[in-house]
């Protein structure tokens, strides 16, 4: 049984996910063991519905041994967590080792990249692109004559620019061959969301039913998660994603992000009655699975990264400190369990300032809270640095506390 299929069917969400596969392309590389637990954490946050709702794609096993080796591993060691994909390209031997990197594993598949535009194609396979997808028509068959429970998709790369119409004669030639789902590329990430919701729209009208098909959308424009919505809202059940947005060059749309808005705004984002879930995901893994790809591929969180960063849940100022609430569109401990915490800056308020103070186990009056304010001001200009640290306000409370009574210096 083909569980993506069925999953997209029910109009249930798959995320194909790409951080370990396109995330090299954004020039990082992720051990094998690494993959390995991504793999199980990011299909355990579904339950026993991981492979039904996440397609790992693990990697690309043409680059070299070590490449197949570590697919191969995620294929026996994730095997049941999620559904572990190779990726390879049309070539007949890049289709043999992608097989075989797989086989055995419950749920494999193998997505075939095969060029859709003219211009691709002339790059890519050095013909054109009715010859370059009758050849992945070809491909599939290939894949499916060599190992029948290994799925097989294909990814159409540059459909952005690619004829809506061809695509979709060979989206239902790939599929009455034995594939699975075909993605539709937007592989420059140059496509704006009014054009990407056209190209769906096109090709799922002219490939008919039985035709499941995907997105795999770049982030150029930085239009990565807006159009991955478009193509959400056009019906599409199977998108690629990639924790942090890692991918290549600017990336695509974030996996955190786009879990999250799909759990919390399901109706918004898919249509009234939406149900995108077999069982819905633990979002409370959202940030250890994004901290721990961040120290594995050396990309960073910062402070404004959506739903995962380090600002979130975090207060420095007073009204929001106040009423913490109104100036967020989440509970971030309620939702993420996320720990609420008061940064030290120089907007801190006296309130803000009494606080830590208070977490620090110093109480202060009124007249020391207006000096602390000062000095925490004052600090932050000096050293050039918005947040001023505890330990260094920590030191000053201390000299505050021995301070005789009225030098509040």
């Amino acid at each position: 049984m083909d569980v993506v299929r069925e999953s997209a069917g029910a109009g249930r969400v798959v995320i194909w996910e790409e951080s370990a596969r396109d995330g090299a392309q954004a020039k990082t590389l992720m051990t094998a063991d690494f993959r390995v637990r991504l793999a199980r954490r990011q299909g355990g946050m579904f339950g026993a519905d991981g492979p039904r709702h996440v397609v790992f794609a693990a990697g690309f096993p043409a680059v070299c041994a070590e490449e197949f080796e570590a697919v191969r591993q995620v294929a026996v060691e994730a095997e049941g967590a999620v559904s572990v994909a190779a990726v390879c390209r049309g070539a007949a031997q890049d289709v043999v080792q992608a097989v075989a990197s797989v086989r055995g594993s419950t749920h494999a598949r193998v997505m075939v990249v095969v060029p859709a535009s003219e211009a691709m194609a002339r790059v890519m396979v050095h013909r054109g692109a009715r010859a370059a997808l009758e050849e992945g028509v070809a491909c599939v068959k290939r894949a499916r004559d060599l190992d029948a429970s290994v799925a097989v998709d294909v990814c159409l790369a540059d459909a952005s620019r690619a004829d809506s119409g061809l695509m979709a004669a060979y989206a239902r030639a790939m599929t009455g061959a034995g594939a699975g789902v075909v993605l539709l590329a937007d592989t420059v990430g140059g496509q704006l969301p009014a054009g990407c919701r056209s190209m769906f729209d096109a090709v799922a009208a002219g490939a008919g039913e039985g035709v499941v098909l995907g997105a795999h959308l770049h982030n150029d424009l930085g239009l990565g998660l807006a159009n991955t919505l478009q193509a959400l809202s056009a019906g599409v059940r199977v998108v690629s994603a990639a924790w942090l947005g890692i991918a290549e060059r600017a990336g695509m749309v974030a996996t955190e992000q786009l879990v999250f808005l799909l759990d919390r705004h399901p109706e918004e984002v898919l249509g009234p009655d939406a149900a995108p879930w077999w069982t819905a995901p633990d979002l409370t893994a959202l940030t250890p699975i994004a901290r721990a790809v961040a120290e594995e591929t050396g990309v960073p969180l910062s402070v404004t990264t959506p739903i995962v960063g380090p600002g979130v849940g975090t207060l420095s100022t007073g009204t929001p400190f106040v009423h913490p609430q109104l100036f967020q569109p989440y509970d971030p401990h309620e939702v993420l369990g996320v720990e609420p915490a008061v940064v030290l800056t120089h907007l801190a308020s006296a309130r803000v300032v009494t606080a830590v103070a208070a977490r620090l186990g110093h109480a202060l009056d009124q007249q020391r809270a207006r000096a602390a304010m000062r000095w925490v001001k004052s600090r932050a200009y000096r050293s050039g640095r918005a947040v001023v640290d505890d330990a260094a306000f920590a030191a000053y409370l201390d000299g505050l506390a021995h301070a005789p009574a009225g030098d509040t210096r």
